[in-house]
């Protein structure tokens, strides 16, 4: 059974960038992952360096071609709907070395998608047993979350700025995760962006029960590195960012200490 690791936070956290990471670390240690882009937005490929069609690899263009196939054009009754959807997502993966990628691409949008988004729940859940591990960088905001979509994690990472704002929105994520009493085992704050962490940001992460995992400094690669359209993966070995998610991982035991010698 694969170990889920979703990762959630606001916008401008460095949510995707902490996932890149953590997947690129993942399929170098533990392989074979399967990388999941939960944000329609779809900036995850670029954070791996990946090519991405929005109507071939992502689940919102599948989705689509697969309500117009049934209802404008007819379905063949020869192929069973949920077999056809299962290798028409199979083939959408992006592939690369020691893991592959899956775009959720855009919401639902107009139209009832119940039947389709179904099969794809059940989809995705078989799809998930061929993989050591899956990643989930999850859409900005906390609409996943009352949507129910973030569910059945082994851990999820919340990426906050050391920010008065930003330790709050990560403390309402994780009460509306138990009110709403989503399976999620264990839920950890990681701040990003910290040089240091004030008397003020301490109490507000004590007093709402957050467990701080791992406090990544100011990266001064990151910035050029994305101006230049470079994925994150290329981040040199003394960067904050990267040495963090190694953290991430050696502390949650999902690799070796060793990587970190």
């Amino acid at each position: 059974m694969a170990v889920t690791i979703a990762v959630a936070g606001k916008g401008g956290t460095g949510k995707t960038a902490i996932s890149a990471l953590l997947i690129h670390f993942l399929a170098q240690n533990s392989p074979p992952v399967l990388a999941v882009d939960g944000d329609p937005a779809t900036n995850l490929h670029q954070a791996l360096g990946l090519p991405l069609d929005e109507q071939v690899n992502t689940i919102g263009g599948i989705r689509e071609y697969m309500e117009e196939k049934i209802y404008k054009e007819g379905f063949d009754p020869g192929i069973p709907k949920q077999e056809w959807l299962d290798a028409r997502i199979r083939e959408g993966l992006v592939e690369d070395i020691g893991f592959d990628l899956l775009s959720m691409g855009r919401s639902e949008g107009k139209g009832c998608y119940c039947a389709v988004n179904h099969m794809l729940r059940s989809t995705l859940a078989r799809l998930s047993k061929m993989y050591r591990f899956v990643v989930i960088d999850n859409e900005a905001g906390m609409e996943h979350i009352s949507r129910q979509t973030t569910n059945d994690v082994d851990t999820l990472l919340i990426i906050a700025n050391p920010t008065v704002p930003g330790v709050m929105a990560a403390v309402r994520t994780q009460k509306l995760i138990w009110e709403l009493r989503n399976n999620v085992r264990r839920i950890y704050l990681v701040l990003n962006r910290a040089s240091e962490i004030s008397p003020r940001i301490a109490d507000l992460i004590s007093e709402g029960n957050l467990d701080l995992l791992e406090v990544i400094g100011e990266d001064p690669y990151i910035e050029d590195l994305e101006a230049e359209g470079k994925p994150v993966t290329e981040l040199p070995e003394d960067s904050p960012l990267r040495k963090g998610a190694l953290e991430i991982l050696v502390k949650l035991n999902f690799i070796p200490s060793k990587v970190l010698a």
